[in-house]
């Protein structure tokens, strides 16, 4: 019996899905959060008063590695070389809204990429701004595009 989950064999055992045989085509997926925080951490950051400095650039440089390396992360993940890989930062009044893109031309897509930017992203604001801010959340995590062309 075949399983209905690629990442599994026959048997049910863990196992990288094989994309030898596909054809490379242009990929792209974005994806999206928001780390919760106090009004005056978001003010923090429009003034550029935050203790540890620039914490959006750290952050997007962050989201930006992390997308290159999201197989070293997640185990059964494919290697894809990205073309891009971008993360955006909205600041509203009780958040920081996170979007990161990725983007190849690969036999598999790239939505690992885009939500391993925008939790990695996440995480980094998180732990820069912990000093100001104990009440933060990361949430909503999700895929909200991917295609393929």
């Amino acid at each position: 019996m075949t399983s209905p989950l690629s990442h599994l064999d026959d048997q049910g055992r863990a196992r990288m899905v094989n994309v030898g045989e596909k054809p490379p085509r242009r990929r792209s997926a974005t994806a999206a959060g928001r780390l919760t925080c106090a009004p005056k951490t978001i003010a923090l950051l429009r003034a550029g008063d935050v203790p540890k400095g620039d914490v959006i650039a750290v952050a997007r440089i962050a989201g930006i590695q992390a997308a290159k390396r999201c197989s070293d992360l997640i185990p059964l993940c494919h290697l894809v070389p990205l073309h891009e890989a971008k993360v955006d930062f909205t600041l509203v009044d009780d958040a920081i809204e996170i979007t990161a893109t990725a983007r190849t031309v690969h036999q598999t897509g790239v939505e690992m990429e885009a939500l391993t930017a925008v939790s990695v992203a996440g995480l980094t604001l998180y732990d820069m701004l912990k000093a100001v801010d104990k009440g933060m959340r990361l949430e909503g995590i999700h895929l909200v595009a991917k295609e393929k062309a």
